[in-house]
C-alpha cells in the first residue's frame, strides 16, 4: 500500500516540477564524456568540538564529554575539469556565510574553485551549528551564549585545507561506478500530523514518548537507503550512502556523538578500511524517528543497526560498470526572507538578555539570512552526473518532497540526494506546508516561494544531464 501510495506522489510530482520556474540561470561545468583519466582522493579530518563549546546552536547542553568523535569525510574527483570537491559534516548545520568560507577554503587547497564544492552536514544535534554573522549579532550584546567559537573554526577549516592537501598525494585512479538501494526498516516517519481540519495538530520528533503519536503511520517517506560506490577496477574506492531522517537518537545531555547514522557508517567502515564510506542526510526536514525511537539510550545501538543493515542490503546491489560520461552542474538561487519576520524586532531581542539563550540566538539566524538576502548571496545547487547516476547536493533541512519529486522527474536515472547544505534558509517547506502551520514553517525564514525556485532549480539540473 506504500509503495502504490510513493509511485503515484512521484509521478504527480514530476509533473508539478516540469512547471515550475525559477529565475537562476544554469552553469555547466567542464564534463568528461569518455572518462579515461579519473582519479579520486578519499579525505577525512577531525571537527570534534572542544569541551565547554556551545552545542546545536547554544540551546542545549555544552561539550561535557565525548561519546565518539564528530568528522569531515570526503573526496577530491580529479580528471574531469577542475577538481570537484564533496564532502559531509558531522555537524547541525553551517550557515550563510559559515557555508561559503568551508567551500572556499575546501576549493583553495583541491586548487578548484567553490562552485565546484559541495559540503553537506549530516545535522546530529550534539553538534556544532556554525553561523557567523549571528556569533558576531550575539557576541554584540551583553550576557549572551556563544554560537560556535571562531577559533574552533578557524581551526578546523585549517584541518580541512591540511586533508585534501595530503589526500592529492595519494590519489588514486577511479575506473567504474556502481548504485544499489534497499528499504530502511523502522527508522523514518513523517514529523507532521495533520488533523482533519488540514492543519498541524502535532510533532513527532526524532524521539516522541507519546504512544498516541507513535501510532500514527509513517506517512511520507522515502524508506530506501541509496548507494553509489566508486571503482579502480575490481577495488571499491569510496561508497557515498543517502538516507532522509532526522539523525538524532537523543540528545542534550553534552556528550558529543555522531548518533546512530554516524555510528552506522563507522561500522561500515570499519568492515571495509580501504574503502571510504560516507553518510549523507537526504531531504529529511520533516522526517524523524519518533514513531520508532522513545529517546531512550538503549534504542541507539538499535537505529544504529537498522541503518547499518540498510547500507549492507543497497551495497548488496552493488553492479559496477565502466565511467563513460561525467557532467558537473550548478544553479543558483536566492530565495527571499518571509515578510513575517520583524527585523527589527528581532534584533531587539536578541539584544534583551532576559530572553533565553534559544530566544536570542535562534532570531539571530532569522536576521542573518534577510542580511545575506540584502546582500544578494546565493544559494549554489550542485549535481554531479556520472553515466545514469546523478548526486543531487541541496539546502538545508529540506523537505522530502524535494527528495521525491526529483526522483520522479528523472525515473531513468538513478538519483541520490544530500541536503542540509548551506543551511540559511532554515527549513524548507514545501509551498502546500505553509497555511497548515506546525513547527517547520514557524523556523522556515524564507516566503512560500522557495518552493517554486528550489524545484525548479533541480530540475535545471537534471534536465541538461
Amino acid at each position: 500500500m506504500i509503495n502504490i501510495g510513493r509511485r503515484q506522489f512521484l509521478q504527480t510530482s514530476a509533473l508539478l516540477a516540469a512547471g515550475s520556474v525559477t529565475s537562476t540561470q544554469l552553469h555547466a561545468a567542464q564534463s568528461a564524456n569518455a572518462a579515461g583519466n579519473l582519479h579520486l582522493a578519499p579525505f577525512r579530518f577531525d571537527v570534534s568540538p572542544p569541551l565547554g563549546h556551545p552545542l546545536c546552536g547554544g540551546w542545549i547542553k555544552p561539550v561535557i564529554d565525548y561519546d565518539d568523535p564528530l568528522e569531515a569525510i570526503g573526496f577530491v574527483l580529479l580528471g574531469a575539469g577542475d577538481p570537484i570537491v564533496i564532502c559531509a559534516v558531522d555537524w547541525t548545520g553551517l550557515l550563510n556565510e559559515a557555508h561559503v568560507e568551508w567551500r572556499k577554503a575546501l576549493a583553495e587547497a583541491a586548487g578548484t574553485t567553490p562552485d565546484r564544492v559541495a559540503v553537506q552536514c549530516v545535522h546530529q544535534h550534539n553538534a556544532p551549528f556554525a553561523c557567523l554573522e549571528a556569533e558576531r549579532l550575539v557576541a554584540a550584546t551583553r550576557d549572551f551564549t556563544h554560537i560556535v567559537d571562531l577559533a574552533f573554526y578557524q581551526k578546523c577549516l585549517d584541518a580541512g585545507r591540511a586533508a585534501i592537501e595530503a589526500a592529492l598525494k595519494q590519489a588514486v585512479p577511479i575506473t567504474h561506478i556502481a548504485q544499489g538501494e534497499a528499504a530502511v526498516e523502522k527508522v523514518a516517519g513523517n514529523r507532521r500530523i495533520i488533523g482533519l481540519n488540514g492543519l498541524v495538530v502535532a510533532q513527532r520528533g526524532s524521539s516522541s514518548r507519546s504512544e498516541p503519536l507513535r501510532r500514527y503511520p509513517e506517512g511520507l517517506i522515502d524508506p530506501m537507503l541509496k548507494t553509489v560506490a566508486f571503482y579502480n577496477g575490481e577495488k571499491k574506492v569510496a561508497a557515498c550512502h543517502y538516507y532522509a531522517c532526522h539523525p538524532m537518537s537523543y540528545y542534550g545531555d553534552g556528550r558529543v556523538s555522531a548518533d546512530f547514522c554516524g555510528l552506522a557508517r563507522r561500522k561500515r567502515q570499519t568492515d571495509e578500511p580501504d574503502c571510504l564510506h560516507i553518510y549523507f542526510n537526504g531531504c529529511g526536514g520533516n522526517i524523524g524517528a519518533g514513531k520508532y525511537n522513545n529517546g531512550s539510550p538503549e534504542l541507539r545501538p538499535v537505529l544504529t543497526d537498522r541503518i547499518y543493515a540498510g547500507i549492507l542490503a543497497s551495497e548488496a546491489a552493488l553492479v559496477p560498470e565502466p565511467i563513460q560520461s561525467l557532467q558537473w552542474t550548478t544553479t543558483d538561487i536566492l530565495p527571499p526572507p518571509d515578510d513575517r519576520f520583524d527585523i527589527d524586532a528581532l534584533v531587539k531581542q536578541i539584544e534583551d538578555p532576559t530572553q533565553s539563550p534559544v530566544s536570542r540566538n535562534r532570531p539571530a539566524y532569522t536576521v542573518s539570512y534577510t542580511s545575506r538576502f540584502n546582500k544578494q548571496i546565493p544559494i549554489t545547487l550542485s549535481a554531479l552526473h556520472v553515466n545514469q547516476t546523478s548526486l543531487l547536493h541541496l539546502p538545508s533541512e529540506s523537505f522530502v518532497e524535494y527528495q521525491l519529486r526529483a526522483q520522479g522527474s528523472a525515473p531513468n536515472r538513478f538519483v541520490a540526494c544530500a541536503a542540509y547544505g548551506d543551511g540559511g534558509p532554515w527549513y524548507v517547506p514545501t509551498k502546500d506546508a505553509y497555511p497548515q502551520g506546525g513547527y517547520a514553517v514557524s523556523v522556515a525564514w524564507c516566503d512560500p516561494q522557495i518552493d517554486t525556485l528550489l524545484s525548479g532549480g533541480v530540475a535545471k539540473l537534471l534536465e541538461t544531464v
